[in-house]
C-alpha cells in the first residue's frame, strides 16, 4: 500500500492507495486560517500535528504495511522556521494580501515584467517575493530568527524527516530560472533581497527523499498544482488539467518556455527538464462559492438543485467572482480587483445569486485555460466536481469533454512522484483514468461562448475603472 499526504489550505489529507491505484481509504483533518484585515496566517504547529493525526490514524486501521509515502501541499506565502525546522512566526498564506503595496511598485518600476522574462512568474501579493521584502522592510527580527523560509509541505518535510529541501516545483515561484533550474541571482537583486539569498532553501532536483519515523520511505513534492497534473496524467504538451478548489488553479503541460506576451501564472518546472506546466492559478475558486452560500443562508448540499431551478443566465444576474482579499493573479496580476455582482433587482433569488457566481467562476477558468494555450483534452478535479449540476455547467461554459478524476488526485501524484524517485514500478495509466467523462450540450455552450465574451468585457471595465482599496495597511 501507497499513502500521499496532502497538506492543503483548509484540509490536510491522508489517502492510501493500492498497487493498482484503487483508493482504499481517506483521514482528513480541517485547519484554521487567520484571516484578519487582507492577512491571511496560518499556525504551523497545528497544521503539522494535522499531518500526523492523519496520517497515524490511517495507518493505523490499514490491513497491512506501507511501502511508501509521497507528501504535497499548497504553494507559495512563506513558512520561516529556525535551525531545528520549529516556527519563527505563524506560517503567510499564499492568499495573503498584505504586499500588494510592492507588487505595484515593481509593476510601476518595471521590475515586475522583468522577473517574469527571467522566471516566467508574474508575481502577486502571496507569493515569497513580495512576503519576503515586506517582511525584510517590517519584520527584520523574523527573518534574522529564521534559517529558512520555507513552502508549506517543505516545513512539514523538514519535521518529518529533518531534511532541508524544496524541489523545482515550488521554487518556481519566483526566485528559479526555469533554464538552468536554480535560483536566479539577478531576480533577487532586483527584488531587493540579495542579502536574504541564505534563506532560501536548497533546490532538490529531482525531489529529496527521506525516512519517517515508522521507517517508511517518502518523497517532498511536487507542490499541489503539478501533483495533481501528475494524479490525472496530464504530461503531454497541451492536454490540460482544471482543478476546481479553494484556487482554481489551470494548467497545461508544455514543452515550450514561453516568456513574452502580458506577464501572468507561470511556468512550473517539473521532474523532466525541458517539460513544464504553463499555470494559471486564479484566487476566485470555491471559496467564492463557499461565501455566497453562507450570505444566502445555503448549504453545498443545496447546490445542484439551486443550479437546475435556474436557467442559464441566471435572470440576468452576473457576478465577477474575483472575491479574494488580495485580488487577482492570474491571467492576469491585479491586486485591487474586487468581485461585483449587477443585475440584481427584487426579483433575484438566492439561486440566481448562485448559479451567477457558479457562471462567473466557470467563464474565469475558460480565461485562464485559453491564456494557457489548452490544445489537447482536459482533466477536472477538485471539491467542485462533487457537484454533478456545477460540472456539466463547466462542461458547457468551456466547450469541450471533462475527464473527470475523483478522489485525492494530489496524493495520488504525490505517490506517483515518490515512486518515480524511489525506483518502484507502478502502472501509471491504471492510477490516472478518469472516472467519467461530461460532454457539453451544444445549445448551452453556444449560449455560454456569447456570455463568455461578455464577462470579458464586464471584467476589462472593472480593471479600468476600480479604486485601490486599503483593507491592508502600508506601514
Amino acid at each position: 500500500m501507497y499513502v500521499g499526504i496532502d497538506v492543503g489550505t483548509s484540509a490536510v489529507k491522508a489517502a492510501a492507495f493500492g498497487t493498482d491505484g484503487t483508493a482504499l481509504a481517506v483521514e482528513a483533518r480541517p485547519v484554521r486560517l487567520g484571516i484578519h484585515g487582507g492577512r491571511v496566517e496560518q499556525d504551523m504547529d497545528e497544521l503539522y500535528g494535522a499531518v500526523l493525526d492523519a496520517y497515524d490514524t490511517l495507518t493505523a486501521a490499514l490491513p497491512g504495511p506501507v511501502e511508501l509515502a509521497g507528501l504535497t501541499g499548497q504553494g507559495d506565502g512563506v513558512w520561516l522556521v529556525d535551525a531545528r525546522g520549529r516556527p519563527v512566526r505563524p506560517g503567510i498564506s499564499w492568499m495573503d494580501g498584505r504586499a500588494y503595496a510592492f507588487v505595484d511598485e515593481w509593476r510601476a518600476s518595471g521590475v515586475f515584467e522583468s522577473v517574469f522574462r527571467r522566471s516566467g512568474s508574474a508575481m502577486f501579493p502571496g507569493c515569497p517575493g513580495p512576503v519576503l521584502a515586506w517582511l525584510d522592510r517590517h519584520e527584520p527580527a523574523a527573518l534574522e530568527a529564521a534559517e529558512t523560509a520555507l513552502y508549506c509541505k517543505d516545513m512539514v518535510f523538514q519535521r518529518l524527516t529533518g531534511v532541508r529541501a524544496t524541489d523545482v516545483s515550488d521554487a518556481s515561484m519566483p526566485f528559479l530560472d526555469p533554464r538552468t533550474r536554480a535560483y536566479s541571482a539577478e531576480v533577487l537583486a532586483e527584488l531587493g533581497l540579495s542579502h536574504r539569498a541564505s534563506l532560501l532553501a536548497p533546490v532538490s532536483d529531482p525531489v529529496a527523499t527521506g525516512v519517517l519515523p515508522s521507517g517508511v520511505r517518502i518523497a517532498n513534492g511536487p507542490y499541489d498544482l503539478p501533483a495533481s497534473a501528475l494524479g490525472a496524467g496530464v504530461t503531454e504538451p497541451g492536454d490540460g488539467l482544471l482543478i476546481i478548489g479553494t484556487c482554481l488553479a489551470s494548467l497545461v503541460a508544455t514543452d515550450t518556455l514561453g516568456l513574452d506576451g502580458e506577464p501572468g501564472g507561470l511556468h512550473i518546472s517539473t521532474d523532466r527538464p525541458g517539460h513544464w506546466l504553463r499555470a494559471m492559478p486564479a484566487m476566485v475558486g470555491t471559496a467564492a462559492l463557499d461565501w455566497v452560500l453562507a450570505t444566502t443562508g445555503r448549504r453545498h448540499e443545496d447546490v445542484d438543485a439551486l443550479l437546475d431551478s435556474v436557467e442559464p443566465g441566471a435572470g440576468g444576474v452576473r457576478v465577477l467572482p474575483y472575491f479574494a482579499p488580495s485580488g487577482e493573479r492570474a491571467p492576469f496580476v491585479d491586486p485591487a480587483l474586487r468581485a461585483q455582482l449587477t443585475g440584481v433587482s427584487l426579483e433575484s433569488t438566492p439561486a440566481d445569486l448562485i448559479r451567477a457566481t457558479c457562471e462567473g467562476i466557470a467563464y474565469a477558468a475558460r480565461h485562464c485555460l485559453e491564456a494557457a494555450g489548452l490544445t489537447g483534452t482536459l482533466a477536472v478535479c477538485g471539491g467542485g466536481t462533487r457537484s454533478p449540476a456545477w460540472t456539466r455547467l463547466f462542461a458547457d461554459v468551456l466547450g469541450r469533454p471533462l475527464r473527470i478524476v475523483e478522489g485525492e488526485v494530489g496524493a495520488r501524484g504525490a505517490v506517483l512522484a515518490s515512486a518515480a524517485r524511489h525506483g518502484v514500478p507502478l502502472d501509471v495509466a491504471a492510477w490516472t483514468a478518469p472516472t467519467t467523462v461530461v460532454h457539453p450540450d451544444p445549445g448551452r455552450a453556444a449560449y455560454y461562448a456569447r456570455g463568455y465574451e461578455d464577462h470579458l468585457a464586464r471584467l476589462g471595465a472593472a480593471r479600468a475603472g476600480h479604486d485601490r482599496p486599503r483593507a491592508v495597511s502600508d506601514t
